[in-house]
């Protein structure tokens, strides 16, 4: 994480951490989902609701600064943690599975423009067509080129989502087991 320590005791009365941000602010759903484990961040930061009301209003930049690290903290463990992504879209899926050093990928290919894989119906499809002319299907690996985790976020602020990789296991298994 990207903190640099700055002594300001005339802004807010006590020592101050800048954080430049890593990934991005959850947004105001994800702070209400997480509300608890925000207060016990806030309470490992001496911060309790009293002080936090008060920096709220009087402080905004630090209140700011206390969201966005508590925002790439908890990237940082969803991202650690991920194992699997998924990216659709109406003629091509994508699918990840995230490793230590390297990501495998299966990269499949609609022929038809009538398909569309982000229905329940373009999978139904895919089932029955996966090996025909109608559907190109690669798999690759990729060695992280940089940090993982922020390889990992690209990805998602592209679009893909994160999976319990389900859809990429049944698939890797009938590429591997037509080989």
């Amino acid at each position: 994480m990207y903190l640099r320590y700055i002594s300001i005791p005339s802004l807010i009365g006590r020592d101050f951490f800048y954080h430049m941000m890593k990934y991005k602010r959850l947004t105001k759903e994800q702070f209400e989902e997480l509300h608890l484990e925000f207060a016990n961040f806030l309470a490992t930061q001496s911060i309790d609701k009293k002080e936090w009301d008060t920096l709220k209003v009087q402080k905004p930049a630090i209140a700011e600064q206390e969201l966005d690290v508590f925002s790439d903290l908890i990237w940082e463990g969803v991202l650690t943690n991920a194992k699997y992504l998924e990216h659709f879209s109406p003629q091509h899926l994508f699918l990840f599975h995230c490793q230590t050093d390297c990501m495998q990928s299966i990269i499949i290919k609609s022929n038809t423009n009538d398909v569309d894989f982000m229905t329940k119906n373009g999978l139904v499809w895919l089932s029955e067509h996966i090996f025909t002319h109608d559907v190109e299907v690669h798999t690759g690996r990729k060695t992280y080129s940089g940090e993982r985790n922020a390889e990992l976020f690209a990805l998602i602020h592209q679009g893909a989502i994160l999976s319990d990789g389900q859809l990429y296991e049944q698939i890797n298994e009938i590429i591997n087991q037509a080989s």
